[in-house]
């Protein structure tokens, strides 16, 4: 079984990768830290907490970053994921509450803890993971792995004409991570633009899991309308459940070894390129992917909850 580090900010998209890890009997999820991004770090905080009880997991969660390393804070997308997160389903108060430690601390103490044991999987900007990366450059050996949901080689961006979100909403985090030697697989816009749900995907999980599968539904109709709203009628892109399902199923994707340089400033900042000039090891991007297969799995997985 792979013990999974969270590093996050529930979101959508997040929510669906969190409930598929919570199902998937390959995974143990070991802890959440939480970042700015789809939403503020507190409600991120927040709702990690809600999806673990929800799934009936027992993990912490420690809140982290709530702007980039130097870059001014970010508006939350919430035109994306909705003023809480998820979509049009309402806030609730969890009954857990996020441990009295930093995520950047919590990252370091854990893997100090179990080095080689713990497989990183960072749905969000990469704040956190740079900032434990800073004040410990012998963290990223301690990784089993590190999967990162962001960026693109020909694909182009999602918030910009060159930029994926994640990585352009801390564009320092992300060239420091790459710089690291951690063992990185980026799956980016390369591949999951391919991967879509349809509202009838969504239909057919809740269908199968009608409390949890009934709230993924509940949150696809704002994603989904998001998507239409910008000439998608086909469905959503599975953005972080790529990533997840990237982790334990490597064999899903195809798989490029390339240095990545991380544009930082200027129109195309938080572009990445593949640059074997750059100086950065090479890490494993996803360049292809078999749609079909991951998209069955997510189906399937989910569907094994209540």
């Amino acid at each position: 079984m792979m013990r999974v580090l969270i590093d996050t900010d529930p979101g959508i998209d997040d929510a669906m990768a969190i409930y598929w890890a919570a199902a998937a009997p390959e995974i143990e999820i070991a802890g959440i830290t939480t970042v700015f991004g789809n939403v503020s770090s507190r409600i991120a905080g927040r709702n990690a907490l809600r999806l673990l009880e929800a799934a009936g997991v027992e993990a912490p969660v420690a809140e982290g970053a709530w702007q980039p390393l130097v870059l001014p804070p970010f508006e939350p997308t919430w035109r994306i994921h909705g003023r809480e997160g998820f979509g049009t389903v309402p806030a609730e108060l969890p009954a857990g509450k996020v441990v009295d430690e930093a995520a950047d601390d919590m990252l370091l103490r854990m893997t100090a803890e179990a080095p080689g044991e713990l497989t990183l999987v960072a749905l969000g900007p990469l704040t956190n993971v740079a900032s434990a990366l800073r004040r410990d450059p012998d963290f990223a050996g301690r990784l089993a792995g590190l999967v990162i949901m962001g960026g693109s080689v020909d694909a182009g961006g999602n918030i910009t004409p060159h930029a994926e979100a994640n990585l352009y909403h801390d564009p320092h985090a992300a060239e420091i991570v790459f710089a690291s030697g951690a063992p990185i697989r980026m799956v980016g816009l390369d591949v999951t633009h391919q991967i879509l749900c349809a509202a009838s995907d969504f239909a057919n999980i809740a269908h199968r899991s009608p409390v949890i599968g009934g709230q993924i539904q509940e949150m696809s109709l704002h994603y989904l309308k998001f998507y239409e709203s910008v000439g998608r009628f086909d469905g959503c892109a599975l953005h972080d459940p790529a990533a997840m399902i990237a982790a334990v199923a490597p064999d899903l994707f195809e798989w490029r070894k390339t240095p990545i340089r991380v544009v930082t400033e200027g129109e195309a900042s938080g572009r990445t390129l593949a640059d074997p000039a750059c100086g950065a090891p090479p890490v494993a991007v996803a360049m292809g992917v078999d749609a079909d297969a991951v998209r069955h799995r997510f189906i399937e997985t989910l569907a094994m909850l209540p």
